[in-house]
């Protein structure tokens, strides 16, 4: 009987400590998400910062929290943030080197924030994979892709590969090419294009509208159209200025002609 009140006097005081650390866990952990929150919302608040750097201050924020909260549930159990510190120093190149994909994802979140290469909103490639940025965080980015799906980039891959930002400028080139006859009339066909182009208010007088006799194909001679817009109308434009056009070469009689093939036979 002894022994074990000797027994309960000894794990009484763990238990007590395991309970107080999982409420400071808790306690910590709904803290560290209010306040990430708060600094996410304040900083998005004000139209002078990049709602990019809201997110990711905001990530920042909750990370350091969670990490003193560490620190004090260790204190609970008597190891000291002097020993934490002197611990990790000791281990720190077994953790670099366990930690490095990690640690150069938070180095080029950083290098994102600061050089800002693309922001929230932005319709972007990285490396192959293009969609609209949705988030940017300590260690990801990601992406929503137009048939909304959802892809997370390591940001150690975004800041080393090449970053195509589709959206980093206001204005984009429209370049569309047609294939008509070689009995049509060349000029009549670019008129017809012009015209249509410019009857349509989103394309921009300046830079002018271009249209030129760029290729003589197999079965078609090629015009292309170069054409300005507001970067947000370019697809809906491009949609639209090609079901115009071939409506109005179909009007005018100019042809859009098939890929022609010959037979050769030979006698046997």
């Amino acid at each position: 009987m002894e022994e074990m009140m000797a027994e309960a006097a000894v794990m009484w005081p763990l238990v007590l400590n395991a309970i107080k650390a999982l409420i400071v866990l808790v306690i910590g952990w709904i803290a560290a998400g209010a306040i990430s929150g708060m600094v996410r919302r304040r900083i998005n608040k004000t139209p002078r910062i990049d709602p990019t750097l809201g997110n990711f201050a905001a990530g920042a924020v909750k990370w350091v929290i969670l990490a003193i909260v560490l620190v004090a549930v260790l204190g609970l159990f008597g190891i000291q943030a002097t020993s934490i510190v002197a611990i990790l120093g000791a281990a720190s190149l077994a953790i670099g080197l366990a930690l490095q994909g990690t640690l150069s994802d938070l180095a080029a979140g950083v290098m994102l924030v600061i050089f800002r290469p693309y922001k929230l909103g932005d319709y972007v490639d990285i490396a192959g994979t293009a969609g609209t940025v949705k988030n940017l965080d300590l260690f990801t980015t990601e992406l929503v892709t137009p048939d909304n799906v959802q892809i997370i980039v390591p940001n150690g891959k975004s800041w080393g590969q090449i970053i195509t930002n589709y959206s980093a400028h206001a204005t984009r080139r429209l370049d569309l090419t047609f294939g008509i006859d070689y009995d049509d009339d060349a000029d009549a066909a670019m008129a017809i294009i012009l015209d249509t182009a410019r009857a349509d208010a989103r394309i921009h007088d300046d830079p002018e509208p271009w249209v030129r006799v760029t290729n003589l194909g197999d079965s078609s001679v090629d015009l292309t159209a170069r054409l300005w817009c507001d970067a947000a109308d370019y697809w809906e434009l491009k949609f639209a200025l090609t079901k115009q056009i071939k409506e109005a070469f179909d009007a005018k009689g100019i042809s859009i002609p098939y890929p022609h093939q010959v037979e050769i036979v030979k006698p046997a």
